[in-house]
């Protein structure tokens, strides 16, 4: 057992620099005033209440949980069908499905956004509705993959069953089906709902540089004005947003299971 905790100690120091000294320099920043560029450690919440305090601030968080609300709830609406469709396919089928549906991911996001730019740049379209199709677009495969995989673990003899106690295929969907495919939604609701709430790439190349997220805030804050600082203070809030979504998520999935 003691052999097998050592192999741990690589990960545990990937984790301690990569994920836990970042946090706390961000936690750090977040909580100090600089002075001529110097952090002081003079502890403030200052920062914090300054976002607060701001109704542009406060716009920005709002149209960013907004748009990725939006996004999720396309998604669903559109990879479940698909993700449906996929898994009532031969196995062979399936696993073609599977690999054309993810080869876009092996593309970096920022050609496939530049890519989108080129194309939606031919249409009248109004910003937010360019962000929401690079968003839908770069986010969707998440969705589809987490609900297909939900389904195609499902047993059969429950749909069979189904049928012989005289269901059709609607109510055998909505009775049997959709219910044992939750976990697969909440996942994909994770995968999509996270990135998309912080995403800088996407709205700052289709918005046209006219449409901020809370991301893009963050990025002007640490590249731009140079405020560490406050730009700190905003990633913190986004960082316990995100838990708290996490969370919630989690919640919901492992009442689901109980419930099944």
């Amino acid at each position: 057992m003691k052999s097998f905790f050592r192999m741990s100690y690589p990960y545990l120091v990937w984790i301690a620099l990569f994920i836990v000294a970042p946090m706390i320099m961000i936690l750090l920043y977040a909580t100090t005033r600089s002075s001529n560029g110097v952090i002081t450690f003079s502890f403030t919440l200052d920062n914090f209440a300054r976002f607060f305090s701001d109704p542009t601030f406060l716009k920005v968080l709002w149209t960013s949980l907004r748009i990725a609300l939006i996004t999720t709830v396309f998604c669903i609406l559109i990879g479940y069908p698909a993700a449906l469709f996929i898994a009532n396919l031969p196995e062979k089928r399936q696993t073609f499905m599977i690999l054309l549906l993810t080869l876009p991911m092996w593309i970096n996001m920022l050609l496939k956004t530049y890519a989108w730019r080129g194309i939606l740049m031919n249409f009248d379209l109004e910003s937010e509705v360019k962000v929401f199709i690079g968003m839908v677009y770069d986010f969707l495969p998440y969705m589809i993959i987490q609900i297909h995989t939900a389904i195609a673990k499902l047993d059969r003899n429950l749909l069979i069953a189904s049928y012989d106690l005289g269901a059709n295929r609607w109510k055998t969907f909505l009775k049997v089906t959709l219910p044992l495919s939750v976990p697969g939604i909440i996942s994909g609701i994770t995968l999509v709902f996270l990135p998309a709430v912080s995403s800088f790439v996407i709205p700052k190349l289709l918005g046209g540089g006219n449409y901020v997220l809370i991301g893009n805030l963050i990025e002007t804050y640490f590249l731009v004005a140079g405020d560490w600082n406050f730009g700190s203070a905003i990633s913190l809030i986004m960082a316990l947003i995100i838990i708290a979504s996490m969370y919630l998520t989690k919640k919901l999935d492992r009442s689901t299971v109980e419930e099944g």
